[in-house]
């Protein structure tokens, strides 16, 4: 009796501190039962491989995130769980092994990963949530550079976490339309994510986080996903601010109005299907995680993979946005738009002159009058120039219309290289700002330089201190503007830090502005 009178007292004590040490190692007390994490020399404690949902697979596969099994005892949090079930690349430039997932997959991975350095529940820290990329069809919170102990050491409770991706993640079909009490279908690797933010709401604190202050942001994928759970009900009041890294205004999520609707993802859903051998749910179901990521064959049906405007999760096209959306900081890498391959056939004047006849048409010579290469060793950075023009001006016109709904928007630039001699091709390559961001650099083998450090430091301190405040300058920081249309500016972020023009001209920003601004053609045949 004593026995137990002990252990129902230090049970109310982690509920109540939140972290205290038993046998050597920080434990908390979550919704389903107790942790214990590890600390390591910077007095950082992470908590890897949480259960937030019950293993997606027989008849739960395709369906919502279903409650966490209680456990009794206390549950070692030591090691990450197994990533959602891909095609395991491990590898493929530029994108080398830290950024790529390199432990094993699974059907059963709805897990997150929590990192603080908070001594007590009563410090109420702000709470940062991070979504990966990969194109929906790759990623997990156990990539190298995701940790989170750099930035737990700047005062925020770091959280990362594993959803479904590819066409376990996102499969819309007739019959799981018809078995959904919502009539919805698909989504279910963003149910992942708002479930992931309901276990955040409901036990942060027992971590040292402040539930009333989180963050979430994402890169490519990831902040696919941040504005979409900005604008979905299921996940309103979950958070209070975002930061998109690579995403809308750039490579989509710029309106609802321009994704396919239910209906015609259920009958893409159905192709995919009948490629496959499934005539029903049933066959679906019985079908191994591998059978489902096996190619359909050449113009064979499209994996289905990503989200769906289906009016539960996502308001379906036409509904109006939900108001008073959250802060939003967000922006773009300078070789974000065509990222070089190795071997990549190098451009000469003939060939962009004809894909600028290609893809502006009747305007293209306006555009050859403000991005003339003079020789055909200049194409390849006058190419680089028109993309950046137009992706800072894209990212300027979707936030222009967004500060309608969001408070206050802050926008970037960043535009420091990997030094990385083996292969100066790659540049600023889409992702190769999340080291920096998590101050991860010790994570790649290069020959970093001290201004790769500075500039890590300046951003991880302006994100902090957005997901502190909602205004990423600080002491000791650049002054970051926060995003005006009439300003026709962004945030460079890099070796120069301040406030920087769209374009070289005005004229240019002028005809970036007058292309984007276009409406969209129609689809062949109509």
């Amino acid at each position: 009796m004593k026995r137990l009178t002990v252990s129902a007292s230090l049970l109310a004590i982690v509920t109540v501190v939140g972290l205290i040490h038993a046998a050597g190692n920080p434990i908390a007390r979550t919704d389903a039962g107790t942790l214990s994490g590890v600390t390591d020399s910077l007095g950082v404690t992470s908590y890897k491989g949480i259960p937030f949902g019950a293993p997606p697979v027989g008849n739960l596969r395709w369906q919502a995130p279903q409650p966490v099994a209680h456990w009794t005892g206390i549950r070692k949090a030591d090691h990450f769980g197994q990533a959602c079930y891909q095609n395991e690349a491990h590898s493929r430039l530029p994108w080398t092994e830290p950024f790529m997932e390199q432990g094993p997959v699974g059907e059963d991975c709805l897990y997150l990963n929590v990192w603080t350095a908070a001594k007590s529940a009563r410090e109420r820290r702000p709470v940062m949530v991070f979504m990966y990329g990969g194109g929906f069809n790759e990623g997990a919170g156990s990539i190298a550079v995701y940790d989170g102990t750099q930035l737990a050491t700047r005062g925020v409770v770091l959280v990362n976490l594993n959803y479904r991706v590819g066409p376990l993640g996102f499969l819309v079909y007739p019959e799981l339309t018809k078995e959904s009490e919502h009539g919805s279908s698909g989504n279910y690797g963003l149910l992942d994510q708002i479930a992931a933010l309901e276990w955040v709401h409901k036990n942060i604190a027992a971590f040292g986080g402040d539930p009333n202050r989180v963050t979430i942001f994402g890169q490519s994928a990831g902040a696919i996903s941040v504005y979409d759970l900005m604008q979905s009900p299921l996940a309103k009041g979950l958070f209070v601010r975002a930061i998109a890294e690579s995403g809308p205004g750039l490579i989509g999520g710029a309106g609802r109005g321009n994704q396919p609707t239910l209906a015609d993802r259920e009958q893409a859903g159905v192709r995919w299907a009948e490629a496959k051998g499934a005539h029903s749910l049933a066959d679906l179901r019985a079908l191994s995680p591998a059978d489902t990521l096996a190619s359909t064959g050449r113009g064979g049906p499209p994996a289905p993979n990503s989200p769906v405007a289906d009016g539960w999760v996502i308001p379906a096209p036409g509904t109006p946005p939900i108001p008073d959306q959250v802060p939003l900081l967000l922006g773009m890498v300078a070789d974000d738009i065509g990222t070089t391959s190795a071997g990549t056939q190098a451009p000469t004047l003939a060939s962009f002159t004809d894909a600028a006849k290609a893809k502006y048409g009747a305007k293209a010579d306006d555009f050859y009058k403000l991005y003339a290469p003079a020789s055909d060793s200049d194409v390849p950075a006058m190419q680089k120039a028109a993309g950046r023009d137009q992706g800072r001006v894209s990212i300027a016109l979707w936030s222009a219309n967004q500060l309608k709904l969001s408070p206050k928007i802050y926008t970037y630039f960043f535009d420091r290289p990997i030094p990385w001699p083996e292969h100066r091709e790659f540049q600023a390559f889409h992702t190769s700002d999340v080291p920096y961001i998590f101050e991860n650099l010790a994570m790649l083998d290069r020959p970093w330089e001290p201004v790769d450090h500075q500039v890590s430091q300046a951003m991880s301190s302006y994100w902090v201190n957005f997901a502190t405040t909602g205004d990423p300058n600080g002491k000791g920081l650049a002054n970051w503007p926060a995003y005006a249309a009439e300003a026709n500016q962004t945030m460079e972020l890099g070796p120069k830090m301040g406030p920087m023009p769209l374009a070289a001209t005005p004229e240019r920003v002028a005809f970036q502005t007058d292309f984007l601004q276009q409406p969209p053609k129609p689809p062949a045949g109509r």
